[in-house]
């Protein structure tokens, strides 16, 4: 077999099969509130189990069947017994529940952390009055999940934000939350999923608490609202790790949108390790919308054993481009995307070095399914309007990572529910002239008010130069440490509130992952455009190569072949790969 097939074999030989999928990841499954809001029945989500069966998609994954609001018939406010809505369910929650999981799939239910839900608020379901947990935390919890045998439960947050229902509560959602999760936690349930739906990301507590956290306000069916809820997730790759998630809301494939803003809405929630929640009628659904969501390449993407969501490595004219590691960590097969979201077909080009991927890169298409060639340095391709491809790579060798943009670092006092300004917590914002396109400011003024990368890999240690990419229009100050000690605190001053300035010093990192942090604790920080980090010297090392089809991996000489006994080393700078002596 030459070299090239066994790169195109492996890349083919790797995408996961059918029925195979992680354990942990990304909820998938069905929900009722896109189509039906408030309006749903017993029959109705009887019916959708049933279709989630015929239709293959427990086949591929997809084994949650979640009731969300509309169930409610009020509580009784002698006995505190939670009631059901009397001719939507008249047999109860617990035959609907037993009926999904015969079909052998999980069952979800909603709640409100206050007293009302949102569907009081806004659908007039007059019966959905003092049903949510609040002073009821226990007791519902071991309704829905001893009793019942829920296995999942949205919260939303209508009932604690006083403009959004009748009593005017203002709760607090890390109270509320936590309390929520400790009283299923006391059930004797450890399975349970809880996802926080607070419309916006809570802050960095909730990673703690929830199983994923919706990071925005309600998708609704239209191409505008998926481009927004993806605009605002595009940094938010550092809060998703450990086995919890961004949640960007449920999809909305197979209702309105074109072919291709659904391969968009369904790709980018996939790449980016977002719940994969079904929203349109599974007894009515077009064919080519099936097909989109049984796409198993893509769903094995999304239920990835790292559960890592893409960062943003470049921007090219006018298009994203995203990457992540895929079924091991730093090693030579990444995903990557290419999302346009411009109303106009754009040609974009991506620099292999920008993936961390050298030598000979296999590519395959997983919107295709299929392998569509090898390619080395770089590859172009023209994307349509509010379009996306999406990629699985195979390279010869593994780079370090030498950009990193500031909105894929973790800012440990994130939230997004109060003032930013007035909180003193930073923020990721767009801004042109920064090389993604994006920035992180509002920084400093607090210890936890920093800007971290946490996962800063090296292969051998050593020294570096770390470059930082600042904003700022006066004299600021920047404290930098690395793996928790403190290296230097250097002053600048860029010129201008839109000019980028440059800051070199000299650092030490560990081999394997490190961690670096800027900080000003007592004033404000510059804004942050991106840090580099490059080898002060170049170093022998070997290539990480791709595993073989049978499993081996080979080393590689200076032209990718294999390599023989006294073959000479690679030495790198940085991403470039030079000759040896």
């Amino acid at each position: 077999m030459t070299d090239v097939k066994k790169l195109l074999a492996l890349c083919c030989f790797m995408t996961t099969q059918p029925g195979v999928m992680a354990q942990n990841g990304p909820t998938m499954g069905w929900s009722s509130w896109n189509t039906y809001g408030v309006n749903i029945n017993d029959a109705l989500i009887r019916r959708q189990a049933d279709a989630m069966v015929s239709t293959g998609l427990k086949d591929v994954g997809y084994d949650h069947i979640n009731i969300d609001d509309g169930f409610f018939g009020g509580r009784n406010t002698e006995t505190g017994e939670l009631l059901i809505h009397p001719t939507r369910f008249p047999h109860g929650l617990k035959p609907v529940a037993d009926y999904i999981h015969q079909k052998g799939l999980k069952a979800g239910i909603y709640s409100d952390a206050g007293c009302n839900t949102c569907g009081n608020m806004y659908n007039g379901d007059e019966l959905s009055v003092n049903v949510g947990l609040y002073n009821y935390d226990q007791r519902d919890a071991d309704f829905y999940f001893k009793e019942c045998g829920f296995d999942f439960i949205k919260v939303d947050f209508c009932g604690g934000d006083a403009p959004q229902n009748k009593q005017h509560l203002a709760l607090d959602p890390q109270e509320r939350y936590t309390a929520i999760s400790q009283a299923i936690r006391k059930t004797g349930r450890d399975d349970v999923r809880l996802n926080v739906c607070r419309w916006n990301y809570p802050g960095t507590w909730v990673h703690d608490v929830a199983f994923s956290w919706r990071t925005t306000g309600d998708i609704w069916d239209g191409w505008k609202s998926v481009k927004g809820i993806l605009a605002e997730n595009l940094y938010m790759s550092a809060y998703a790790f450990d086995g919890h998630f961004n949640d960007m809301d449920m999809l909305e494939v197979g209702r309105s949108m074109s072919a291709e803003e659904d391969k968009t809405h369904f790709g980018m929630w996939c790449i980016m390790n977002s719940p994969l929640l079904i929203g349109c009628d599974l007894t009515n659904i077009r064919s080519t919308a099936l097909a989109l969501l049984k796409n198993e390449e893509l769903i094995a993407l999304n239920q990835d054993p790292l559960c890592q969501q893409a960062y943003i490595v470049a921007l090219s004219n006018g298009c994203y481009v995203l990457v992540r590691d895929i079924e091991e960590r730093n090693g030579t097969k990444r995903a990557f995307a290419i999302y346009n979201p411009n109303d106009i077909a754009k040609k974009a080009a991506v620099d292999f070095s920008d993936l961390c991927l050298g030598g000979r890169v296999a590519l395959r298409d997983l919107f295709l399914k299929r392998n569509v060639g090898e390619y080395t340095e770089r590859m172009e391709v023209t994307v349509p309007a509010h379009g996306t491809r999406i990629y699985r790579a195979v390279g010869e060798q593994r780079l370090e990572r030498t950009r990193y943009e500031a909105e894929t670092a973790y800012i440990s006092d994130y939230q997004e529910l109060k003032n930013n300004a007035a909180e003193k917590t930073g923020i990721y914002e767009y801004a042109d002239y920064c090389s993604c396109g994006l920035k992180a400011g509002w920084l400093g003024q607090s210890e936890q008010n920093d800007l971290v990368w946490r996962d800063v890999y090296s292969d051998d240690g050593g020294e570096y130069t770390l470059t930082i990419a600042y904003i700022s229009g006066e004299n600021r100050n920047i404290a930098v440490d690395v793996n928790g000690r403190r290296v230097k605190t250097v002053y600048v001053n860029s010129g201008g509130w839109d000019v980028v300035g440059k800051k070199d010093i000299t650092v030490q990192l560990q081999k394997g992952r490190n961690t670096i942090r800027l900080s000003n604790p007592t004033g404000w920080m510059p804004d942050i455009d991106y840090i580099d980090l490059v080898r002060t010297k170049p170093t022998a090392i070997h290539a990480t190569p791709a595993a073989d089809v049978d499993g081996r991996e080979p080393a590689f000489d200076l032209s990718g072949r294999p390599a023989q006994p006294g073959t000479p080393l690679v030495i790198r700078h940085g991403k470039k790969i030079l000759h040896t002596k």
